[in-house]
């Protein structure tokens, strides 16, 4: 219970500082994605399932307050958060390759995901122009925070394991 509820918090906060701080610290109108970041995380800390409801709760809180389409955000990042969860098994805390590789691949889904859905569905196909102005820009900002912020998330995520064991 208490685990469900940190991780909320985790939320939270992750998507008021992407909403605002990182707003405000955009390069070229582009910010990392927290979002992504944390449901990624959890997905390959805490397996399939957690992963699938930490997606699905970023998803929908991204959806409501500037998603067009209730869901749309909500599928990406709960299908994100599931695949990541299937690296469960292998991942090392320690070693931040993995972490790092997976958030990447996760930002890359999420903006050809975003892409498909607001740009190719109205027939507009400018792929290298989305590629180079919006994903990959992106990529590279949410890795630049990724090294920052990954390490709390997993210190957050060890210390929950922790009062889990001892319960």
């Amino acid at each position: 219970m208490k685990r469900n509820i940190v991780i909320v918090l985790l939320i939270l906060v992750c998507f008021l500082l992407q909403s605002t701080v990182f707003k405000t610290l955009s390069i070229a109108s582009i910010s990392p994605n927290l979002l992504i970041i944390l449901t990624s995380s959890f997905g390959f800390m805490g397996g399939k399932k957690e992963g699938l409801w930490v997606g699905l709760l970023c998803g929908l809180l991204e959806d409501v307050f500037y998603g067009r389409l209730l869901g749309m955000h909500a599928v990406i990042y709960m299908y994100i958060g599931y695949a990541n969860g299937y690296f469960n098994q292998i991942f090392y805390g320690e070693d931040i390759k993995l972490p790092l590789a997976l958030i990447s691949v996760s930002e890359l889904i999420y903006g050809f995901g975003m892409y498909a859905v607001m740009f190719m569905m109205r027939s507009r196909f400018a792929v290298t122009y989305y590629m180079t102005r919006i994903i990959l820009p992106e990529l590279l900002y949410t890795i630049v925070v990724t090294l920052v912020l990954y390490r709390l998330i997993y210190f957050i995520n060890l210390r929950l394991e922790d009062k889990d064991v001892r319960s």
